[in-house]
């Protein structure tokens, strides 16, 4: 759908996954076949963040306004997606080392022990976090350390403040029609290679960030038909997940999504005109 509203109205797609910035699995992370903008952009030895992929997507948005052609962001992570529109107040990164650090501390003393310190140090972060979730109790612990805290600052998340005058569409799709769209792509996902694709990934290094890419390890670990299973069950969890996300966003547009995309691209370039949302001199 981003597609067709890009080529309709002259502007050009940029991607809000977080998964999708990373080139070298174009298939677990359903890539786009053509170019687009902040896909494929850190190798999956690179440890991204959410601050560096705000950076790339605000001068991506801002180009393409200086060239006069309209950013069509989509996605993809929720975050992301906030972090492209808008000027968020974001946790600092921190160095390697740093994270090194605590990802030993955590491994040597166990996560309810790294969990005690966390708690110890920031209590509303602990309370949001499993000690079981190593990734995020070591997140935590780092940003104590740098004087910030895991915690989102949620005025600002779920404000309608956007850096310039948007509108924000979602596509409402029917569970069941949902069920079996996320069914028939991880089927084609088997189908195209994915496995190989894994392999080939982890024989070259994946850093801590990229190895959370949904159903990679699962392709790695598990016989395939209950890595297949696997991911359809996580992936509907994250569509879940994702459709709570999407409802809470200010001023959201819903558009019925099980249509044709020429339809769907109608009603929204209706309701883009109606707002004087759309450049001059595109109709669509």
């Amino acid at each position: 759908m981003a597609e067709v509203i890009a080529d309709r109205i002259g502007g050009d797609v940029v991607s809000a996954d977080s998964m999708q910035a990373y080139g070298g699995l174009p298939i677990l992370t359903a890539q786009p076949a053509r170019p687009t903008r902040l896909v494929g952009v850190w190798p999956l030895s690179h440890d991204g963040s959410v601050a560096e992929y705000a950076a790339l997507a605000h001068r991506e948005i801002d180009d393409l306004l200086a060239t006069g052609r309209t950013p069509v962001v989509t996605g993809g992570t929720g975050l992301y997606l906030r972090a492209a529109l808008a000027e968020l107040r974001l946790p600092p990164a921190p160095s390697v080392e740093q994270r090194r650090r605590w990802e030993r501390i955590y491994d040597r003393v166990g996560g309810e022990a790294a969990h005690g310190l966390l708690a110890e140090r920031d209590a509303d972060a602990a309370a949001r976090v499993h000690a079981n979730d190593r990734r995020r109790v070591v997140r935590a612990l780092e940003l104590t350390e740098l004087g910030s805290s895991l915690r989102a600052d949620r005025n600002r998340l779920w404000s309608d403040e956007v850096r310039y005058p948007t509108l924000v569409f979602g596509l409402d799709v029917p569970r069941d029609v949902l069920d079996a769209r996320i069914e028939a792509r991880a089927r084609s996902m088997f189908d195209r290679g994915v496995v190989e694709e894994v392999r080939d990934a982890l024989t070259a290094g994946v850093s801590a960030t990229a190895i959370h890419a949904l159903g990679l390890r699962e392709i790695a670990e598990l016989p395939q038909e209950q890595a297949f299973a696997a991911v359809v069950t996580r992936t509907r969890r994250l569509a879940a997940y994702q459709r709570k996300w999407m409802r809470r966003i200010p001023g959201l547009v819903s558009v019925a999504g099980d249509r044709p995309a020429d339809e769907i691209a109608d009603e929204m370039l209706e309701v883009a005109r109606a707002r004087q949302r759309l450049p001059a001199g595109r109709a669509g």
